[in-house]
Formats: C-alpha cells, sequence, structure tokens
C-alpha cells in the first residue's frame, strides 16, 4: 500500500515537472516567437580604374607591384616603342623643311636675284632708249620721203618692243625686291603650322609610352610581364581608390523598407571586429533572373532581388574590397 502511494506521488511530482517545463518553454516561446534575428550580407568594395596605353609596344619596365600604394603622377610602367621614334624623326624633318620653305617666303629674293634683276632692268631701259631715238629719226626722214614705211614699221615693232622688254624686265625686278605673294606666305605658315601640329601628335604618343598614376590608390593587378607586347588599350594594370569605398548588399525587396534611400544603418565586419554606420546611396533593381520564387501557389508572389549601396559615413581604418559586411535585421513575423 505505501509502495503504491509512493508511486502515485513520484508520478504527480514528474507531471508537475513535465508540465512546469512546458509551461517554461511556452513561456520562453511566446516571448521570442515572431522574432527572426535575419542577416543581410554584403561586401565591401572600391572604386577603380584600369591603366592602358594608347600605343602598342613591348613593356620595357614595371615601377611597381602589386599591392603598392601609389599617388597621382607616380610612374607605374614604360613601354618601348621603337615605331613612334622613328616616326618622331619623320616629323622633324618636315617641320625643319617647312620651316626653312617658310624662311625663303618671308625673306623675299635673295640680294644677287635682286642685283640681277635690276641690271637687266636697267639694260632694257638703255635698249629703250636706242629704239626710241632711232625710231624718232626714221620717223622724220619717213615724212620726207627718204625711207620707205616698211623700214618706219619694222623700227616701231622695235620700239614697242624694247619697250615691252623694259615693262616686264622692271615687273621681275619689283617682284625680286617684293618677294613672295601674300598667298604664298600664308601656305607656307600653314605647311610649318601642320608640320608642328604632327610634331605635337607624336610627342603626345610618346609621352604615352611612360604610364602614370591618374589618382591615388593601391595596385590590385598587374596584368603583362616584362617583355611582353601589348596593344593599343589593352589592360596593363588595375588601381583600387581606398579613399572611394562602400558596401553593396542583394536585398529581397521585402527588406527595403529596412534599408530606405538615404537612411543610417549600423552594419558589422567581421575581419576587423568594427561597427560602421553606413548610409545607404544607390537602389537598382537586379532583374528577374535574380527573383525570389514563392512556395506556395497562393498568398505569395515572387520577391525582385535589389542591389543596395551604402557607404560609410566615415573612413573606416582597415576596410578592405571583398571583406564581409553584416547588417542584422529585426523583423516581425506575423
Amino acid at each position: 500500500m505505501t509502495t503504491e502511494k509512493t508511486q502515485r506521488i513520484n508520478t504527480f511530482i514528474a507531471l508537475g515537472v513535465l508540465a512546469t517545463v512546458i509551461a517554461v518553454v511556452c513561456i520562453i516561446g511566446s516571448i521570442t516567437y515572431g522574432r527572426n534575428n535575419e542577416i543581410i550580407q554584403g561586401q565591401a568594395e572600391a572604386t577603380e580604374y584600369r591603366v592602358s596605353s594608347k600605343v602598342p609596344g613591348r613593356i620595357l619596365e614595371f615601377r611597381v607591384k602589386e599591392g603598392q600604394t601609389v599617388k597621382a603622377g607616380d610612374t607605374l610602367a614604360i613601354i618601348e616603342a621603337p615605331e613612334v621614334m622613328a616616326k618622331k624623326a619623320q616629323v622633324e624633318a618636315v617641320k625643319t623643311q617647312a620651316m626653312a620653305l617658310n624662311d625663303k617666303a618671308e625673306g623675299g629674293a635673295r640680294e644677287e636675284q635682286i642685283r640681277g634683276a635690276y641690271e637687266l632692268w636697267q639694260k632694257s631701259i638703255v635698249n629703250r632708249d636706242i629704239w626710241e631715238k632711232s625710231f624718232k629719226r626714221v620717223a622724220n626722214l619717213y615724212k620726207e620721203g627718204v625711207v620707205s614705211e616698211q623700214k618706219y614699221d619694222e623700227t616701231k615693232a622695235q620700239y614697242d618692243a624694247a619697250i615691252a622688254t623694259e615693262k616686264a624686265a622692271k615687273s621681275q625686278y619689283d617682284m625680286a625686291v617684293t618677294g613672295a605673294q601674300k598667298q604664298d606666305k600664308e601656305m607656307a605658315a600653314a605647311m610649318v603650322d601642320q608640320a608642328k601640329g604632327a610634331v605635337a601628335e607624336v610627342d603626345s604618343y610618346i609621352h604615352e609610352t611612360i604610364l602614370l598614376a591618374y589618382a591615388d590608390g593601391e595596385v590590385t593587378d598587374i596584368f603583362p610581364h616584362i617583355g611582353e607586347l601589348v596593344g593599343t588599350g589593352a589592360p596593363i594594370m588595375n588601381i583600387a581608390v581606398m579613399d572611394d569605398m562602400w558596401a553593396t548588399f542583394n536585398v529581397r525587396e521585402d527588406h527595403l523598407k529596412k534599408m530606405p534611400m538615404g537612411a543610417n544603418f549600423t552594419a558589422e565586419i567581421p575581419a576587423i571586429g568594427a561597427s560602421v554606420i553606413m548610409t545607404v546611396t544607390y537602389m537598382k533593381d537586379r532583374g528577374d533572373y535574380a527573383a525570389w520564387k514563392a512556395t506556395k501557389q497562393t498568398g505569395q508572389y515572387d520577391l525582385k532581388t535589389f542591389e543596395v549601396r551604402a557607404e560609410p559615413i566615415t573612413p573606416v581604418r582597415g576596410l578592405r574590397p571583398g571583406m564581409t559586411v553584416l547588417y542584422r535585421i529585426n523583423e516581425s513575423v506575423r
């Protein structure tokens, strides 16, 4: 009898303990139920720019290594382009020729040419004077009937020719003194400008054989090796601008209300053990290929994924591209 009574008491105690445990579990569940600590995982990224050359050539030297920090204007690499140097010699020769022609046009005829034209002019004057006198004598004799009309015509023709020869000699002398025409001078000057432009163009190509850093940053990738040929516009290296960093998150659209444009939120960076305040600065639909499909036929719809970018309010020491960035969302579940 006593044994049965003890067993009955133990059973009641066990049931009481079980009921208590169930009650405690229910209480904890009622408190925590409806709360879901969901994490949105993102990744730190930085602005990068690609270094390339306008001219084809061979990599002669690298002045930097991957992981090295560079400043704007630092020399990154040198390209060997012998074809460009040969072109420089050609355009320099054309420039010299154009400048010589321009000097000749501006300077006019040489002193010897001017003197020769003057002597021919003076000779033509003397010849004209002789024929003028001869014509006057023949004309007087013709009036007196001493010489024939044919002799008169011949003398007059020689006199007219002497006058024309003098005018031609005078114009040649004037042209020698004046120099080249205005159009010739302008053409010669234009040839000089054209040659200078060609030299400037080749100089710009030579400048492009020395690759410089466009902005401060860190060398992340170097693609070719020393001695390799690279074409026009071929990528040579990438440089990350470490001062311009942000985090990218892929967010389901039903969570966007937690990350609206311009909103501030606190994110965690496990790699450096830091919490940072970030601001949402960009939001864009990822497209239909990134949709979350509904699991039920009724009462649900496909949810799209959005790319959300957020920037730290203040620079974060130690943050590097590729590091994980976490945003914990405490969302009520009905």
